[in-house]
């Protein structure tokens, strides 16, 4: 972009020249809609959702036999919710805020085999394409017990072909471990930004990493390159593919049952807001489906993203979705939140979501890091700078009085609302590694 078009872009829409300047900013969607109205934009229904669910089920007894830390949950790949009360009075405190109703922490940062969200999307995806050259190949059937993928001559079979993907650091690590298992070669090119432990992880797994000294745009495409060069070679597409937004989906569904287990109300009274960090929007625009799927239009799904990365909120704002990048005003893209230091937004997921999503935030570096701190003090319980993202929102939700009067929210039915932060990652991060996390904490 020029300096003319970015002076207009500014003039049509001010919010972008508080972007520019990277500032910390709130922006409650004005033009969202029913589930009723919004769904047809996704061009996907409960449908798709239950067959991605189904599949799951079928390989849970060959997840239980390739990861025994998945045998606990009789292979299903889920985490916990916990209660954070300590955490939501540290946040009162720091933004002189009271928070109406109760805070809680969804647990995606300790999701066995990879340890973040994309354990969802990433690990689906690769089950997804294993099964279909399986059964395309005469070696699998759905009636079938998958347990008997955990072979020396499945491993054999699936060694013939390759996957490949662009990746920050956690998609991969899901992608990477989870091909490598099953015997895929897989090829993971990563970012810049993504951290050293996570290459060291993969490469511990028998995955190539490939890296580049720029950002997740370039990785992306040079591992699109690859895969075109080879039809045995797969790769999995993070910025568009419906199969990756579909394993994020299943987990509304399991929240609903989660939530039914701890007798938390859903309905017009007792709204449920999430907290969702956002990089490309795969994973969160998946999650959020889901949500909206499980809890219709009593589910509020709210993004959150770096200062320096806010590409979903710029997309969806100016409507310009993935024709525009952050790099295109001049901001660098360059944040210690490595799962969320993407440029350009998921085209496929601005525009699909667009409607369903009731707004979007951005948290400065220093302050995930701050908040890093805060929640092992206050809850002992530890996350990479990125899962941070989301602790600020339900202050940002009880701040918005305009947006609060316009979905009449009363001050009676916030103090029954449900606000239910989403963790993406941290779970595997190594000792040394946390201690240089929270020695940066203010």
């Amino acid at each position: 972009m020029n300096t003319d078009q970015i002076k207009q872009l500014v003039t049509d829409y001010p919010l972008v020249q508080q972007l520019i300047d990277l500032q910390e900013l709130a922006w409650f969607n004005p033009n969202i809609t029913t589930l009723a109205e919004g769904l047809p934009y996704v061009g996907l229904d409960q449908n798709d959702v239950k067959d991605a669910s189904d599949r799951l089920k079928r390989f849970a007894p060959y997840l239980c036999k390739a990861f025994p830390e998945t045998a606990v949950t009789n292979g299903i790949i889920e985490s916990d919710i916990q209660a954070i009360p300590a955490m939501q009075q540290v946040l009162s405190s720091r933004y002189h805020t009271d928070i109406a109703g109760r805070v809680l922490l969804k647990k995606d940062s300790h999701l066995p085999i990879s340890g973040s969200i994309k354990a969802r999307g990433g690990i689906y995806e690769v089950l997804q394409h294993a099964e279909g050259l399986a059964i395309e190949a005469g070696l699998l059937s759905i009636e079938d017990n998958y347990e008997k993928l955990h072979s020396d001559a499945f491993t054999q079979f699936f060694n013939q072909y390759s996957i490949a993907v662009g990746s920050t650091g956690n998609l991969g690590m899901s992608i990477g471990i989870m091909s490598a298992k099953l015997g895929f070669n897989v090829s993971v090119h990563m970012s810049a930004d993504a951290r050293e432990w996570k290459k060291n992880k993969l490469r511990s797994h028998g995955v190539n990493v490939v890296e580049y000294q720029s950002d997740y745009g370039v990785a992306v495409e040079k591992g699109r390159e690859e895969a075109a060069h080879d039809p045995k070679c797969f790769f999995v597409d993070d910025e568009n593919s419906k199969n990756l937004f579909l394993g994020y989906s299943v987990a509304g569904e399991r929240v609903k049952k989660q939530f039914a287990d701890m007798n938390i109300t859903v309905d017009s009274k007792h709204p449920l807001f999430v907290y969702l960090p956002c990089g490309v929007g795969g994973g969160p625009g998946g999650v959020a489906f889901g949500l909206k799927l499980a809890f219709g239009d009593n589910v509020h799904c709210i993004f959150a993203e770096p200062t320096h990365s806010p590409c979903m909120l710029l997309g969806v704002h100016t409507g310009l979705h993935d024709n525009i990048a952050v790099q295109d005003l001049g901001i660098d893209n360059v944040t210690a939140a490595d799962g969320l230091a993407v440029g350009r937004a998921s085209g496929f997921v601005g525009r699909a979501m667009q409607r369903l999503l009731d707004g979007y935030f951005t948290v400065d570096d220093q302050e995930m890091y701050n908040l890093l701190g805060r929640l092992s003090q206050a809850e002992d319980i530890q996350l990479e700078p990125s899962a941070l993202a989301g602790m600020v929102g339900p202050i940002h939700v009880q701040q918005n009085t305009e947006y609060l009067d316009r979905q009449g929210f009363t001050a009676e039915i916030m103090r029954n609302a449900t606000h239910l932060v989403w963790a993406t990652g941290g779970g595997m991060v190594p000792a040394t590694e946390m201690e240089k996390y929270l020695a940066t904490a203010q």
